[in-house]
């Protein structure tokens, strides 16, 4: 499935009131289209990384994304589907027509939050490199990632939903549970490789990322604190990866 993308710019005033409210799966634009739609925006068009661009896709965006802020605003439980669909700049019959209610939008945001952990596995585990570089460069990435906005924006409804209702973010996060993200990937890589010694790869990326996100989001999430400039990330990079390889390093035999 293809992550959710930065959204184009909307279409004129006349092309929304004709496409309102039709659900357009059949519109496509074509890849030099795409690049015409997404230029002013700088996002990245579906149609490079999926196929051809289709305006539904721009609208169910642009749904994600209002239900991030009406989440955000006013609660999952307060929150309302017409406000949702003007935020969209869509009808309400557009908005049913990709997601059945609150629930599934709910879900969708959570499954954004996760696509955006996901990416972290790019920078996968090599055999043939010494490890400190690659944690570095993981942890880097990491830490990059939570200085994005829409990833705080993301995180705050789920943290936010998770308090008022436990069982329904437990259910979702349940379900995207045989995945794992790319931190545990890592770990898991290098001591199947037998250079970590790491009984329990879970547990250790937990360890791991409980260090980072003790100084790049914890702080931000909940006492409003600015994301870390350059210098520091790289300081925390650094050190946590020592901490976390003086633990758990296997020692070479020489």
């Amino acid at each position: 499935m293809c992550p959710d993308l930065p959204a184009c710019p909307d279409l004129p005033a006349s092309s929304q009131e004709a496409n309102a409210d039709a659900d357009a799966d059949a519109d496509f634009v074509d890849g030099a289209g795409a690049d015409e739609l997404c230029a002013e925006s700088g996002a990245t068009p579906v149609a490079q990384a999926c196929g051809p661009l289709r305006l539904t896709d721009r609208k169910r965006q642009a749904i994600v994304d209002a239900a991030i802020a009406e989440f955000r605003e006013h609660g999952f439980e307060v929150a309302n589907m017409d406000r949702i669909a003007a935020r969209a700049q869509v009808s309400k019959r557009t908005v049913y027509n990709h997601f059945a209610g609150k629930d599934a939008l709910f879900e969708a945001i959570v499954e954004r939050l996760f696509q955006s952990t996901q990416d972290l596995a790019d920078v996968a585990y090599r055999a043939d490199q010494p490890l400190r570089p690659q944690l570095v460069a993981l942890i880097e990435r990491k830490l990059g990632m939570m200085k994005d906005e829409q990833f705080i924006n993301l995180a705050r409804v789920l943290i936010a939903e998770a308090i008022h209702t436990p069982d329904r973010a437990r259910d979702m996060l349940a379900r995207l549970g045989t995945k794992e993200e790319g931190l545990t990937v890592w770990v898991r890589a290098a001591a199947a490789d037998g250079r970590l010694d790491v009984p329990d790869p879970m547990f250790a990326s937990a360890q791991l990322q409980a260090l980072v996100k003790g100084f790049a989001f914890w702080p931000q999430i909940t006492m409003g604190q600015p994301p870390l400039g350059e210098a520091d990330q790289q300081r925390i990079a650094a050190s946590t990866a020592d901490l976390f390889l003086r633990s758990y390093e296997r020692a070479v035999k020489g």
